[in-house]
């Protein structure tokens, strides 16, 4: 994934406001509108915090000039980053913080620290009723559309692609419609947090279909949610295709989705591949449709724990067939639950081939699934393997071929199906050999399209719960509700930060710069220098590469990488790692020759730990421990080594 970006907007200087008075103001603002103040006024305290010596920022110079041994100049971009917070605020803030009150000024705190805390936030609405192509289109509610519509397509094209946040609402959309289709191609590509809630959508229409091509891909948090979808469809056809490829940690809930339907055919086709940590939840679906076909094929297959619920899934369904074909293969652990599946149905199929072959074992279970089934009802396993719990399982028309219930060393090219046809950005990773002066090679997108956030500081930060055993507390403080989009950005962030480090890593989230500099002091030790790439420039296209200097002559060394995470203050994934080599690079025009970024390289040369499925031995070969791995520094992204 790459990281993502909120749009940059104009900035305020504003009066100084103490905490009191601020939260008179906002109190009575929505969510959207406190952002939108954040976002136009990201750094309002700074013209007072500049001249202030008690100020956060100065107190970070000050503690800089302490810990770091040499005189170097100290990093802007980084600078940049410190809490904006005034004197007096940042007092006031850390005396809600150690009361345990932050919660009832959530506007305020997030207001005044520069947070971001919309990851919730509405669309406007739009309303419209003949066919339409939307292009370029963007964070729109579309309410009653298309109703009562006879033949037609709308298209969705490019809509809210390359978002911090997209937002998307589509309520009693194409109601008893007939023969009109959707087409949503390339939607939400490339977004930070993409929000989709798709209400009483499809209900009773006749013929037509809704095509999901190139949706919601690579997204850091989808969000998405189908609620009474296409209930009481008579064959409307459904396409989900290359449906969050790529994503990282999002949910997708299908609820009440083709209830009642009649020959409503359902494919997921290259569904959440690649994925990590996606979340899918099947809640009555398909509940007494009759001659429904369901086919999930090449679902989930390489992805890192994926975890899908179908509960009441095809219930009281008549003729139904649903089909799991290359189902998860390649996947890294996970959870599988099928609950009331297929119960009380009659004459259905469901075929399973393929499903869950990978060398790590995940966890299914199969509880009251066919039960009370009516008829010719058949399900059948082909190629299934590892480790599955079977409760209250129907005892007739079941079939297991090639199964196996232990878990077995397999071939590598049964590994290598993790890897198959992943699709891997262009100069995302590269060999050192390729850091030679005058190559040319592709640079990938190296913008951050993360939200604009500042750290807190650090007496603050220290006061906030962040640990899987507080999370009730962590809610309660960002108004994070069940099931949001916010609530999912905080289990993100607190599981990343709580995994155990790989084999020689040593590894710190941190959420202010004092935490930063003194994980990097006690790695590195204190003549330490932050190096980051200058600017984005060259990003997307080909560069040429001009003087290459090695840190530290090129030898081998010790270095902490800091990465960004998706989390409402400024949160960083700082880790070292052995045995790497890190370079820094003048970028070239290809055309014109003239210098136009200044990038810094790093190269994994142990990259044995690795997990056999990750995208670096696609793009290079030939796998864990048998190639080095290096990659660009990206925006806003560090790595600090010992200073030459």
């Amino acid at each position: 994934m790459s990281s993502l970006r909120m749009p940059t907007m104009g900035r305020q200087q504003l009066l100084h406001i103490n905490v009191a008075s601020v939260f008179l103001l906002v109190s009575s603002f929505s969510c959207f509108k406190v952002c939108f103040a954040v976002a136009t006024s990201a750094h309002k305290q700074n013209l007072s915090s500049k001249y202030d010596p008690f100020s956060p920022r100065a107190s970070l110079i000050r503690y800089w000039n302490k810990q770091i041994s040499n005189d170097l100049p100290k990093p802007p971009f980084l600078l940049s980053k410190a809490s904006p917070l005034s004197t007096i605020d940042s007092a006031s803030l850390a005396k809600l913080a150690a009361q345990h009150s932050l919660s009832s000024h959530r506007y305020t705190f997030c207001s005044l620290a520069n947070l971001f805390c919309c990851f919730d936030s509405k669309p406007t609405s739009g309303n419209r009723g003949q066919d339409a192509s939307f292009a370029l289109y963007s964070n729109k509610r579309f309410s009653n559309y298309g109703g009562s519509r006879l033949n037609g397509v709308d298209s969705f094209k490019n809509y809210s692609d390359g978002l911090n946040s997209a937002t998307g609402s589509f309520i009693k959309y194409s109601r008893e419609s007939t023969r009109h289709s959707q087409s949503f191609t390339n939607y939400a590509s490339d977004a930070n947090v993409a929000n989709a809630t798709f209400g009483n959508y499809g209900t009773g229409a006749t013929g037509g279909s809704a095509l999901f091509k190139n949706y919601d891909n690579r997204v850091n948090v989808p969000g998405l949610r189908f609620t009474t979808y296409d209930s009481d469809g008579n064959n409307h056809k459904l396409s989900f295709s290359s449906y969050s490829s790529d994503t990282n940690a999002g949910a997708e809930t299908f609820t009440s989705y083709g209830k009642r339907g009649n020959g409503v055919p359902a494919e997921f086709t290259t569904y959440t591949e690649d994925s990590n940590i996606v979340e899918s939840t099947f809640t009555g679906y398909g509940e007494l449709a009759n001659g429904g076909n369901d086919s999930f094929t090449t679902y989930g297959n390489s992805g890192n724990n994926p975890r899908n619920t179908f509960k009441g899934y095809s219930t009281g369904g008549n003729s139904n067939i649903n089909s799991f074909s290359s189902y998860r293969n390649g996947a890294n652990v996970g959870q599988d639950s099928f609950q009331s599946y297929a119960r009380n149905s009659n004459a259905g199929k469901v075929s399973f081939t393929n499903y869950g072959k990978t060398f790590n074992p995940g966890n299914d279970s199969f509880k009251e699934y066919g039960e009370g089934s009516k008829g010719t009802t058949t399900i059948g396993f082909t190629s299934y393997s590892i480790d599955r719990s079977f409760k209250e399982y129907t005892d007739k028309g079941v079939s297991f071929s090639s199964y196996s219930n232990a878990s077995k060393s397999q071939s590598s090219s049964d590994k290598n199906l993790s890897v198959n046809k992943r699709w891997i950005e262009p100069g995302r990773f590269f060999r050192e050999s390729m850091l030679k002066e005058g190559n040319v090679m592709t640079m990938p997108d190296i913008r951050d399209k993360m939200p604009q956030r500042s750290f807190l500081p650090r007496f603050i930060v220290s006061k906030l719960p962040f640990s899987s055993q507080r999370l009730d507390e962590i809610r309660e403080i960002f108004q994070a509700r069940e099931n949001s989009t916010m609530e999912q950005v905080i289990l993100n962030a607190v599981a990343e930060c709580e995994r155990p480090p790989s084999r020689g890593e040593t590894k710190r989230c941190v959420g202010s710069v004092e935490d930063m500099l003194d994980f990097a002091v006690t790695v590195l030790g204190h003549n330490v220098v932050v190096r980051a790439t200058q600017n984005v420039n060259g990003s997307t296209r080909s560069v040429l590469l001009g003087k290459i200097k090695g840190i530290q002559g090129g030898e081998v060394t010790k270095s902490v990488s800091c990465h960004q995470s998706l989390y409402p203050y400024l949160l960083y994934y700082c880790h070292s790692v052995p045995k790497v080599r890190v370079y820094e690079a003048d970028i070239l025009d290809v055309e014109n020759k003239s210098m136009i970024n200044h990038g810094v390289a790093i190269c994994h040369l142990d990259t044995s730990a690795w997990s056999p499925n990750h995208g670096a031995f696609l793009a290079l070969g030939p796998g864990p421990g048998l190639t080095e791995v290096c990659h660009w520094i990206f925006e806003n992204d560090m790595t600090w080594t010992i200073a030459d």
